[in-house]
């Protein structure tokens, strides 16, 4: 007989098994295109990725290192997502423990009448009299012991929960160093800009020292008939103009300071920095590497990478709940209807053990819908992970392009601020010969400011081309 109920629990088990996989829609899962050219440009080196060079060996300047490192440590998102990837840690302990037995001690105590005209109330009058004494009104359950559920992970549903959960984990922490990436490059562009403001107001005073002296000049000569009051108000205005412009700069300084203090995660307060030597700065040169290399380097793309994994195995997730499930309960204790009786053995030891299969047969909606999206998301991953395989190979290109142009750049407008910077002497000593008027003086004074001006700020995108390429390749993270 007992054999007989086997084997029927065995078929039942088979053909819902069989029922529920003949459900299952037919889904395909997106392989992901990894494919990159071999070299970046036909003449690029092949040597070893500036990317994975620490920040602190990329950057030699000790102020700027001293702020990239309070950042580190004070950043406000860079903690709150020390706190989600310690959240997603949590979360892998928390399947973990899905797939093993659940142990719980209970006690609990209670009392209950039976109505007379019922069943067990007929059987309570029978025995009334046949044993000649009440049976009493409100009869006792009182139970103590421990109780068990297992739900047995037949078709892996539960582990691959948990390593989803691990690679969620991995994806959190690759997300972090993206952060730290992003934060590097933003506190060194800040810094380099704010050095760049430095210089920028320090021509100004330059040029303005320079324009007053010929304000000087010009007074001077009015007083011999020289020249007239016209002139004397143009170069007024344009010492008017140029000293207004400075309180323009000194507002963005304070701006630009304010910008790395929120990054750094305190207060405003002075940022010290060395800007004296801002024009004297070599911009590295830096080793791109193979394109293959990005996709160690990147944290966005490793983060991709294991999001489609998790998305894989989500499916496998989604496609076990099709399946029936198997579960078993067990407990064991003691219970009697009075508390004298409940530690006598073995009258009061109680103890069940039962088995559960289940498999949902009708309105399976919400399983088929989210298998589906478990598939869609998959493909989604794949083709995120495609796009930022896309992006970081486009970012280094630009950027190494980027730097040669800026290169090309910087190197015509020096001459050209060296031969406007020697045109102011010659237009001064022509105005006072009177062999030029006043307004080629100013003309010649305003585009060397402009020039110069366009010279830090040429300067300044070198620089951080250099840092948009070190980022570019998967550098500032390490440490």
């Amino acid at each position: 007989m007992l054999k007989s109920k086997t084997n029927v629990l065995i078929a039942t088990t088979v053909a819902a098994s069989l029922m529920q996989a003949c459900g299952i829609p037919d889904m395909t899962k997106k392989v992901a295109d990894t494919q990159l050219p071999e070299r970046f440009k036909l003449e690029a080196n092949q040597q070893a990725s500036s990317g994975s060079v620490k920040w602190q060996d990329f950057f030699d300047d000790p102020h700027l290192s001293t702020l990239i490192d309070t950042a580190i440590a004070n950043n406000k998102e860079i903690n709150i997502m020390l706190q989600r990837i310690s959240m997603a840690e949590n979360e892998i302990q928390a399947r973990k423990g899905e797939y093993l037995p659940v142990v719980k001690l209970g006690a609990s105590a209670g009392a209950d009448k039976t109505a007379k005209y019922t069943r067990n109330g007929a059987v309570e009058d029978n025995l009334n009299i046949a044993r000649g004494q009440a049976f009493p009104t409100f009869l006792g359950d009182y139970q103590f012991g421990l109780f068990s559920t297992w739900e047995i992970d037949i078709w892996k549903k539960l582990r691959n929960s948990t390593q989803v959960a691990v690679y969620e984990y991995m994806a959190s922490t690759e997300g972090r160093n993206f952060l730290l990436t992003n934060l590097v490059a933003e506190v060194a562009h800040s810094y380099y800009e704010l050095m760049a403001l430095d210089n920028q107001l320090e021509n100004l005073r330059q040029n303005i020292a320079l324009q007053q002296n010929g304000l000087l000049v010009v007074k001077q000569l009015q007083i011999y008939a020289r020249t007239n009051a016209l002139a004397v108000k143009r170069y007024e205005a344009e010492v008017a103009k140029n000293q207004a412009r400075q309180y323009e700069i000194e507002q963005q300084i304070i701006v630009v300071e304010n910008r790395i203090n929120t990054l750094l995660g305190r207060t405003p307060q002075a940022i010290e920095r060395a800007s004296v030597h801002f024009m004297d700065i070599k911009p590295k040169a830096l080793a791109a590497g193979v394109p293959s290399e990005l996709l160690q380097n990147r944290p966005d793309i490793r983060k991709a990478e294991l999001e489609l994994k998790a998305a894989d195995l989500n499916i496998d997730v989604a496609r076990a709940n099709f399946y029936p499930s198997f579960g078993i309960r067990a407990g064991v204790g003691f219970q009697a209807f009075a508390l004298k009786y409940m530690i006598n053995t073995p009258e009061s030891l109680a103890a069940m053990v039962a088995g559960e299969l289940v498999a949902p047969l009708v309105n399976k909606n919400a399983i088929i819908s989210e298998y589906k999206n478990a598939n869609a998301n998959q493909v989604k991953a794949a083709y995120e992970y495609e796009q930022s395989i896309i992006n970081a190979y486009t970012e280094v290109a630009n950027q190494m392009s980027n730097i040669d142009n800026l290169d090309k750049n910087y190197q015509l407008k020096r001459q050209q601020v060296d031969s406007l910077v020697q045109s102011i002497d010659v237009a001064n000593q022509l105005f006072k010969s009177a062999r030029a008027d006043y307004l080629d003086v100013l003309l010649t004074q305003r585009d060397a400011l402009e020039a110069k001006k366009e010279l830090i700020e040429t300067k300044e995108k070198q620089i951080s081309a250099t840092v948009d390429l070190y980022k570019a390749l998967g550098g500032g993270w390490q440490s």
